[in-house]
């Protein structure tokens, strides 16, 4: 049975789809959470590495004590090419283990339903090949990668230059979008953030509608992702 290490940073962000989608495909996911005194193992006793979303940021190290830990689980990780994939959160520890940056957008929150707008590399990506269409993804999320570490390639970003997906060496990868919520999962977030968003002028609720409107669009979009990196351990 295939492996899957899946770091969860907050209970309130689960692996969710993505996690039933890799068990869908054959993989067992065991789930490890540092939050809850969970011990990070060797990522390299597992077939591949998934690095969940959370409300904390990358550069929290003296915040949080597993913030450190887990960027030296993706440096061994990539080391190793080991298949992997960051989702928000995760993307972002990828990038500041590896020597990028990461900080809180100026434009602010990205929020909703976005178009994903692919590179010309991305036609050529063992994954995301196959996904560079158009399509939409939920993005929720206040900090972005600002500078990409070296060796990293482009494959999505927003019509402002906005990291959305990124290659981050043979068999890395990382998401600025969720692919693994639905308007269930993201609920809680929408309430954190409801203050904030009424001074934005953005309805909170028409954007969950939006959500649970677009699943099974969201399901064919992002489902094949998750096979994507199922097919990298063959």
């Amino acid at each position: 049975m295939t492996r899957v290490l899946a770091v969860e940073h907050d209970a309130e962000c689960p692996p969710a789809f993505f996690g039933s989608w890799l068990e869908a495909a054959g993989c067992t996911v065991e789930v490890c959470r540092p939050y809850a005194s969970d011990a990070l193992p060797d990522a390299t006793a597992y077939d591949a590495l998934v690095v969940l979303g959370g409300p904390m940021g990358a550069n929290d190290d003296e915040k949080h004590a597993w913030i450190g830990p887990v960027k030296q689980l993706l440096r061994d990780a990539h080391a190793a090419a080991l298949p992997t994939l960051g989702i928000c959160l995760g993307h972002q520890l990828i990038a500041a283990a590896l020597g990028g940056t990461v900080e809180r957008n100026p434009r602010g929150q990205q929020v909703g339903l976005l178009d994903v707008g692919w590179t010309r590399a991305a036609a050529g990506d063992t994954i995301f090949g196959a996904l560079a269409t158009p399509r939409r993804g939920v993005q929720w999320n206040d900090d972005i990668v600002t500078t990409l570490p070296d060796g990293a390639t482009l494959l999505a970003e927003t019509p402002a230059g906005e990291v959305q997906v990124a290659r981050y060496g043979e068999r890395m990868w990382g998401v600025q979008l969720h692919p693994e919520v639905d308007d269930v999962v993201l609920a809680p977030w929408a309430d954190e953030d409801r203050g904030s968003h009424q001074t934005r002028g953005i309805d909170t609720d028409a954007l969950l509608e939006s959500v649970r409107a677009a699943r099974a669009e969201l399901d064919a979009a992002w489902r094949p992702l998750a096979a994507g990196l199922v097919e990298q351990l063959r």
